[in-house]
């Protein structure tokens, strides 16, 4: 059997080049994955046993004969509503803010980069609780920018507007770290192929480089979001617990554990709902990013 060695490139001094990296990372994409250590399958069932057995847990407890009424409840839907409204406006936050941040981010050098990424990355590690607790101190009465806005009259804390600015807090990191990566992924050979030809800033960024990372934009858009919807902690102590003003769907789960606000039914079928609807957020998420692929 005969080989072709034009399909290797041409020959050099120490014989055929290889093929280019295309070629190849085609190649490995096809190939059959390495097999694993066997004892590596024990921790690793474990572990999705741990994420996926307590939410399973979840569904013998729903009432399903009630469920339709305890999710159309005034108070489930108070809090449905506030909680979309309120991620939907942190969601549109954090493209404003986040989107620039990362830009600079991924543009900025490599020490300057570093410090950035931390800071940008503490809202995801740092208890929900320390957020609120720092946003209370910010804009509170007592708070550094709290007491000029109590001046010209604006109140900030326990109020939609603090839900919005606690959602905001914790959500932002999703898209930034998500955008920052594609960023640096898709490079900027491009954005200067577009401006030795003529086009200016805005137009580079419009139709180059926003088109080149709009995959890596809309997960971490939709991470964002769904972090909103979810967030409890921070909001418990800067927005408060009040039904209709700052009662999100979390703090309504809650408040009913506690013997308040809606029923416990209404609760569970809240929390049901809220696993479901985010299920349903990362699966389109990874069918859309599957014919991005394609």
């Amino acid at each position: 059997m005969t080989t072709d060695p034009s399909a290797a490139g041409p020959p050099g001094p120490a014989g055929p080049t290889p093929a280019p990296a295309s070629a190849r990372s085609r190649g490995e994409r096809g190939a059959a994955p390495r097999p694993l250590p066997v004892l590596l399958a024990v921790p690793a069932v474990l572990g999705l046993v741990a994420v996926l057995l307590p939410l399973v847990a979840l569904f013998p407890r729903v009432d399903w004969a009630t469920f339709p009424a305890a999710i159309t409840s005034p108070a489930a839907l108070s809090a449905l509503s506030l909680s979309l409204r309120t991620g939907l406006a942190a969601m549109v936050c954090c493209l404003v803010l986040g989107v620039p941040l990362a830009l600079y981010l991924s543009r900025a050098p490599s020490r300057l980069a570093e410090v950035l990424r931390i800071i940008v990355t503490l809202p995801l590690v740092l208890p929900p609780l320390v957020g609120g607790m720092a946003l209370l101190y910010l804009f509170g009465v007592n708070g550094y920018l709290g007491q000029v806005l109590t001046v010209v009259g604006i109140t900030v804390p326990f109020t939609t507007l603090a839900v919005v600015m606690a959602q905001t807090f914790v959500a932002m990191p999703f898209l930034v770290i998500s955008l920052e990566g594609a960023l640096r992924t898709a490079g900027t050979r491009y954005e200067y192929v577009a401006a030795t030809l003529g086009a200016g800033r805005w137009t580079v960024l419009r139709r180059i480089t926003l088109p080149l990372v709009m995959p890596g934009l809309i997960a971490g858009t939709v991470l964002a979001f769904a972090r909103a919807v979810g967030e409890f902690g921070a909001t418990a102590l800067f927005a408060g617990n009040q039904p209709g003003v700052t009662q999100t769907m979390p703090m309504a789960i809650y408040t009913a554990f506690n013997g308040a606000g809606v029923t416990r039914d209404s609760a569970l079928a809240l929390a049901v709902l809220l696993v479901v609807v985010s299920l349903v957020i990362l699966l389109v998420l990874r069918d859309w990013r599957r014919r991005e692929a394609w």
